[in-house]
């Protein structure tokens, strides 16, 4: 049985740092998993910073859909930094700690941004609905106030929730035992570690993902079920395909995101196992790079953006431009 070390408040913190796991033991592993996060990171870096620019830089591209992209683009650029660069430090250097208060932080701005982007994930599904279901109406509904909302409700929601998450967090005690299960500060493996009566944090774990997380599911699927009734009215299979791919490439997004975050999230706490750390790191390190590579594939406007700016100074393209 563990023996409570302290009382995780301000006035009393004896613990001033965590272990982290690794994700391999063998060296030659790190080193290999250390290049391929660290490539992955900068493609995303990258890949998000394009499409911010690209929205930016394009006139066309000034709506609702695109200032959420935007948006999107950013929370992932920033939900990759909160882990990545502390496991290629861990993977490359050996330097498995974390401070306490360095933790806590990790693990707040972690859950900040995850639950933000679940939030934008229902305000964008809800704008394709407006466009594709009331096109007439779209510049009514979707207007510069109502679309503002909807940002600042999404990174409000994602502060509360994770707020919440923090504050009964720090109402825990600990055993000497600092060992987190995890390659990063989340609160599944550290609710794990402690010794107190964790019953209301486990309640607050499941029961947030396990309601909220399905709340903001069905509401997507509620607007796609709408989309889908309007593309099926649609006469042309041509006009059917154009529509549908309009909104393809959020539906892509939505399955990766909920698909990998129910399976870590909504379980007992009984049956967190090991396993889910390569699980954590498809959505944490991987999805965020893969966001804008469907969004960029899949969304002619945007490679049309590109194109663009691309070719915009070439002096080739001008000639090609002169002779037609």
């Amino acid at each position: 049985m563990k023996v409570c070390a302290l009382r995780l408040n301000s006035s009393q913190a004896n613990v001033q740092e965590f272990i982290l796991s690794s994700i391999s033991s063998i060296y030659e592993v790190q080193l290999l998993l250390s290049i391929s996060f660290l490539v992955i990171y900068i493609i995303t870096l990258a890949s998000n910073a394009v499409i911010i620019s690209i929205i930016q830089l394009d006139a066309h591209l000034q709506t609702p859909m695109y200032y959420f992209l935007t948006n999107l683009a950013f929370l992932d650029i920033c939900y990759s930094s909160v882990t990545v660069p502390k496991l290629l430090d861990l993977q490359l250097t050996g330097r498995k700690t974390i401070s306490f208060y360095g933790c806590i932080a990790q693990m707040y701005f972690f859950h900040v941004l995850g639950s933000s982007e679940m939030f934008l994930l229902v305000a964008m599904s809800y704008d394709r609905y407006v466009a594709i279901c009331n096109p007439l109406r779209y510049s009514v509904i979707m207007r510069r106030a109502v679309v503002m909302t909807l940002k600042v409700c999404s990174w409000a929601g994602g502060f509360i929730h994770s707020t919440f998450h923090t504050a009964f967090l720090l109402r825990l005690s600990f055993s000497q035992y600092n060992k987190v299960d995890n390659f990063f500060c989340d609160a599944t493996p550290l609710i794990k570690l402690s010794c107190s009566d964790t019953t209301m944090d486990e309640i607050m774990l499941l029961a947030t993902p396990g309601i909220l997380g399905p709340i903001c599911f069905i509401l997507t699927l509620v607007s796609y079920s709408y989309i889908v009734r309007s593309i099926l009215k649609i006469n042309s299979a041509q006009g059917r395909y154009r529509t549908f791919s309009s909104c393809a490439s959020h539906l892509t997004v939505v399955t990766v995101f909920y698909g990998t975050g129910i399976f870590v999230y909504v379980q007992p706490m009984a049956v967190y196992w090991s396993a889910n750390q390569f699980i954590t790191v498809f959505y944490s390190i991987i999805t965020p790079m893969l966001n804008p590579l469907i969004y960029t594939l899949r969304n002619k406007e945007i490679k049309k953006a590109l194109g663009k700016i691309l070719f915009k100074q070439s002096p080739m393209h001008a000639n090609i431009h002169l002779l037609h």
